[in-house]
C-alpha cells in the first residue's frame, strides 16, 4: 500500500484573497491573523503522522503538505476566534488549573483536493474519508480538525483518541471512557457547536465544519 502514496500534487491557480482585514465569508484567511495564541500543528504537513486502526493496522503516512501554514474560510476562522475567546476565560476545569486559560490547536483545516484523492487511494472509506470526486468540506476550507489544550503549557487535554484513529471509540456516541475523557470530549463539543456555531460530525469527535461548507467551491492549491 505505501508505493500506492505518491505525491504527485495538481497546482492549479485559484484567486484568493488572503489577509487579516474585513474578509467575505467564502475568502480563505490563517486563523493565526485572527487569533495570534491558537496552536497550529497540521499532521498532514509531518512526516511522523498515521492513519490509525485500518484493517491492516495502523500506517505511516509521508509528508502531504508543503508548509504547517493553515487556512480556512474566514466565517470558520470567525467562528474559531469566537470558541477560543470563550475557552480563553476558562481558569479551573474538571478539577484543573489552566492560569492562560484553555485553547485550541488545530491539526488540519484546508486540504488540496489532489491530496483527498490520495486519501481515499489510501482508505476507501466513506465515513472517515470523503470520496474526492465530491469533494471533502476540507477541500473548501470550511471544516476544521482540532482538540484542546492548556494555554499556558500548551500540553493536549485528553481525548478519547489520537487524531485519525478510524475506530468506534473516535465517535461522539462511544461513551465507555475515563469521565475525564468524555467531560473533556463535552466541552470541545460544547464550545465548538452551542458557542461558535459549528456542526458536528458524529464519527470523529475531532472535526467541526460550518453550516453550509458543502456548498463552497473545491480548491486545489498547495500553501508554499
Amino acid at each position: 500500500m505505501a508505493e500506492k502514496i505518491k505525491v504527485l500534487f495538481l497546482f492549479l491557480l485559484f484567486p484568493f484573497v488572503y489577509s487579516a482585514g474585513q474578509e467575505a465569508d467564502n475568502e480563505l484567511v490563517n486563523p493565526k491573523d485572527l487569533i495570534p495564541d491558537i496552536i497550529i500543528d497540521l499532521k498532514y504537513a509531518s512526516s511522523d503522522h498515521k492513519f490509525r486502526n485500518l484493517p491492516e493496522g495502523d500506517l505511516a503516512l509521508p509528508k502531504f503538505y508543503t508548509s504547517n501554514e493553515c487556512l480556512v474560510l474566514s466565517i470558520a476562522a470567525k467562528m474559531l476566534k469566537t470558541a477560543q475567546d470563550s475557552l480563553r476565560n476558562i481558569r479551573e476545569f474538571n478539577g484543573k488549573s489552566y492560569p492562560k486559560g484553555i485553547g485550541l490547536k488545530i491539526w488540519d483545516g484546508y486540504r488540496p483536493r489532489s491530496v483527498q484523492y490520495l486519501f481515499w487511494d489510501i482508505y476507501p472509506n466513506a465515513t472517515y474519508i470523503a470520496n474526492p470526486e465530491n469533494g471533502s468540506k476540507h477541500n473548501r476550507g470550511g471544516a476544521v480538525d482540532l482538540t484542546l489544550v492548556d494555554l499556558d503549557t500548551g500540553i493536549e487535554l485528553r481525548m478519547p483518541t489520537a487524531f485519525d484513529d478510524f475506530s468506534e471509540k473516535a465517535s461522539h456516541s462511544y461513551n465507555s471512557l475515563p469521565s475525564d475523557i468524555l467531560i473533556n470530549r463535552a466541552l470541545l463539543k460544547s464550545v465548538m457547536s452551542q458557542v461558535a456555531g459549528m456542526l458536528v460530525y458524529d464519527a470523529e469527535w475531532w472535526h467541526y465544519e460550518v453550516p453550509g461548507a458543502g456548498n463552497y467551491p473545491l480548491l486545489d492549491f498547495q500553501m508554499k
